[in-house]
Formats: C-alpha cells, structure tokens, sequence
C-alpha cells in the first residue's frame, strides 16, 4: 500500500468481511450477500449518499468475482469507453468467460443515449452491470436499465459505524498505525458524529488532524478535541440544493408546517439556508404554504407570509434567515383548513369536465342583462 494516498482510500476494505455498514443488504442471510460470496451477480444499482460505501462495495466485488472487472467513470466516459470495454470484454483470448462486470461510477451523469448503448449487452449477459448513483436512480436511470437491475438503497453509515472504521485506522498498517498517536475514544466519538454519516470525511478530517499536528517531546502526537475540531471543521449536512436531497428537504419543510411543528419547520428551513438554498424560493414556499394550509383559518398568516416574501427580497441573507423563520413558525403554529383549496380544485374540475351551462341572467353583466332582455322583446 502507498501511504502517500489518501487515508479514505488506503481504508477502503478488500473483501465483504471487512466491509462495515449497510447489514439491511449485506447481512449474512440477504440476497446481495449471497451473490457475492457465490460470484453469482446479477445486474444492480447502487444508490446512496455520498461516503456510505457504494465505491467500496464495488471494490469488494472486484475482488471476489472470476470475471473480468471494468471500471468507468461517468464524469469523463462517455459511448466509445463502453465500446472499448464491451470489445475487450469478448475478446476470448483476454477474456476467456466472455463477460465482465462493469461499474460505472455516477451513471446518474451518463445521458439518455449513453445508458441505451448498455442496453443490449446488459440484456445478453455479456455485461453484469453495477451503477452507482447518489440520485435516485428511478428519476435519473432509464426505466429500461432499471428493469433489468436490482436497486439497492445504502444508508448513511451510523456514528457507531464510522468510529469503528477510525479505530481500526489507527492500528492497521494501511492506515495510521506508522504514527504514534494520542486521541481519546470521546474525541474520536466527535469526528465520527461531525461527520454525518461519510466515513470519507471522517477518514479526512483525522487525516488532516495527524498530519498537521507537531509531535510532543515524547514523540506522540496528540489529537485533542480543539484539534479535531478544527480539522473537520462543522457539521457536514446532506444537502444538494440541485439534487435529490433539496426536494426531500423542502417536502420535510412544507410538511412540518402544514402538521404544526414549528421546531421540524425551523431546522428544516436551518438545513436548507445551510446548504445554500435560494432564500427567496424558500418564501415562496412558506407564502404558498400560507394559503393552502392555513387558508381561511387564520387569513393573516397569507398577510405575514407576503410581507416575509418582499422583506427577504429586500434584506437578502444573512438577516433574512430571521424573517423567514419567524413566517415559518407562524404558520406552523396557526390553525388550519384547505377549505379554499379544496374548493378552487374541485370548482375547476367542474368547468373542465361538466357542462356546467351559461351564467344565470340574474348576476349577469348589466349591460348585457339589458341586451338580452332587448332581444327577447324583439322576437316577441
């Protein structure tokens, strides 16, 4: 092992025993265990955060597999890297079982025609494909590559999960076991925990702590919590305003309020301002909010909601992190009825589907009231 790589990557396990996490899959009596240990594979999909094992879980299948194993990236692949792959993978003189696994990294990044090109040799068998994706691959993978796969959810890896993989880091050869270091189980307990469920940013950040630290006059280095700290900086969140994780958090900001928790809407506001949501789009959401949820109930929370909306358009960040959170909470806290919208839904309904005939004469436009009447008389 190069111990010039990184940390995260010397880490990274070599067979299924080694690996930590995801046991709802990779439990001894479940089906991708299974597989595995019998080099019985069949096409799968990867889908799940960032740092929760899916380049890692390929990795292992590299290395218990019998068949040929081809790794692309769908960053900076494109159509001919499938072709050459597919070529070097009948070639029977190189390859003498006629197939290969084929992980691709990112196959969310691939386009539509890229996917299709895999279709046929995924369908002949020619192809056992493994994509990773940290989008969900029901939106972004085609339906045709999805049917032919099985789609397995990873979870972000537990605070448990993560100090084990640190304190194995620090005793095993390809990790940091060449350094002689001192950091205390709670200190490693709070990179863990910062971490968020990446074990890469875990693995960095104690990295970075080792690496930067001056030796003490015995030799040691010593990791303390103020070091740690620093060296992993703040509380990683898992949120991409332009992925998956921005409509599963704004869905969890817009349920708190219409289910009136007013703490679920702030720190799902929180999250979202973390991450660099638009600031303005967020009052859009709680004026909707205003109006759909709240309704009839309390009309003023449309009054709050609209003036939090031009105050935020006005102010901009970082003040109106107050503005937006105080609109929020009042329409958590506000009583509710969708009266309004139920009744718009179910009226436009009417006039698309029923004949719902002409206006009455009597609320007529006067004038036209008069016209007909005119006419009327006319006829008479």
């Amino acid at each position: 092992m190069n111990l010039d790589e990184p940390l995260a990557y010397r880490m990274k396990p070599k067979v299924l025993e080694d690996y930590v996490g995801q046991k709802h899959i990779l439990g001894q009596d479940k089906i991708l265990y299974r597989t595995i240990k019998a080099d019985r594979l069949s096409s799968i999909i990867l889908w799940g955060p960032p740092g929760c094992g899916k380049t890692s879980l390929a990795r292992v299948i590299s290395n218990t597999t019998k068949y040929k194993f081809i790794k692309i990236n769908a960053v900076t692949s494109g159509i001919g890297d499938i072709k050459n792959a597919i070529e070097e993978t009948k070639n029977l003189l190189l390859n003498p079982t006629g197939k290969c696994i084929l992980f691709i990294d990112e196959i969310h990044r691939f386009n539509k025609l890229q996917q299709d090109a895999l279709l046929p040799f995924v369908e002949d068998g020619t192809v056992i494909l493994i994509g990773a994706t940290t989008e969900n691959p029901y939106f972004e993978v085609n339906k045709a590559l999805i049917s032919r796969s099985m789609v397995f959810k990873l979870n972000p890896l537990t605070t448990d999960d993560i100090y084990d993989v640190l304190k194995k880091s620090l005793v095993s050869p390809n990790g940091l076991a060449s350094y002689k270091i001192k950091i205390n189980d709670d200190t490693l307990r709070k990179i863990a925990e910062v971490s968020n469920g990446d074990v890469r940013t875990a693995l960095n950040g104690l990295e970075v702590a080792v690496l930067t630290t001056q030796m003490d006059s015995e030799g040691y280095i010593d990791i303390t919590d103020e070091i740690a700290a620093d060296c992993v900086q703040s509380r990683k969140a898992i949120f991409d305003k332009n992925g998956d994780s921005h409509y599963d958090n704004i869905s969890a900001f817009i349920k708190s309020m219409r289910g009136s928790d007013p703490d679920a809407a702030v720190f799902y506001l929180a999250r979202a301002l973390n991450g660099g949501e638009d600031p303005v789009f967020l009052a859009r959401r709680i004026t909707i909010a205003a109006a759909e949820d709240v309704g009839l109930a309390n009309p003023n929370a449309l009054v709050v909601a609209t003036s939090a909306m031009q105050a935020v358009n006005m102010i901009g960040m970082p003040e109106a992190r107050i503005i937006l959170s105080e609109a929020a909470v009042y329409v958590a806290t506000s009583p509710k009825s969708n009266a309004t919208y139920l009744a718009i839904d179910r009226a436009l309904d009417d006039v698309k589907n029923k004949d719902t005939g002409e206006i009455p004469m009597h609320i007529r436009n006067a004038p036209a009231e008069r016209n007909e009447r005119s006419r009327i008389q006319c006829r008479i």
